[in-house]
């Protein structure tokens, strides 16, 4: 007999599904995706009409690794966040579309995102 419990993970994907219906990055315009997981956040930078990361950070990231020792999980989040708008100021990127990854607007996506526009990054 099948299980009809939901599980988060699927209840999240199927949120992100229904976003990402409506966000798409350009060249012009690219997508700032966001991930989350228990141990850290990730943020990539997509042009998605050429498949292509044009910038990452993350809090596993070598040259934030030792920045983050010690932080709360929400001023990981914001260090992330600038530190993604400072490498795509750097490669001219000025616009991005958010793309909150399904997850909440709220705690460490929140702080990631007033990073990325505290750094630079409009959205």
């Amino acid at each position: 007999m099948a299980s009809t419990h939901k599980t988060r993970s699927a209840a999240r994907n199927r949120r992100h599904t229904r976003v990402r219906q409506n966000i798409y990055g350009t060249p012009v315009r690219p997508r700032l995706s966001v991930f989350r997981s228990l141990a850290g956040i990730y943020a990539q930078v997509i042009d998605d009409e050429a498949g292509n990361t044009l910038v990452s950070a993350s809090t596993i990231d070598p040259s934030l690794r030792e920045q983050v020792k010690g932080l709360k999980q929400a001023e990981k989040a914001h260090l992330v966040g600038k530190t993604l708008a400072e490498r795509a100021l750097s490669k001219g990127i000025q616009e991005v579309s958010f793309d909150r990854g399904g997850y909440k607007y709220m705690g460490r996506v929140k702080a990631l995102a007033e990073g990325a526009r505290e750094g630079g990054l409009k959205f």
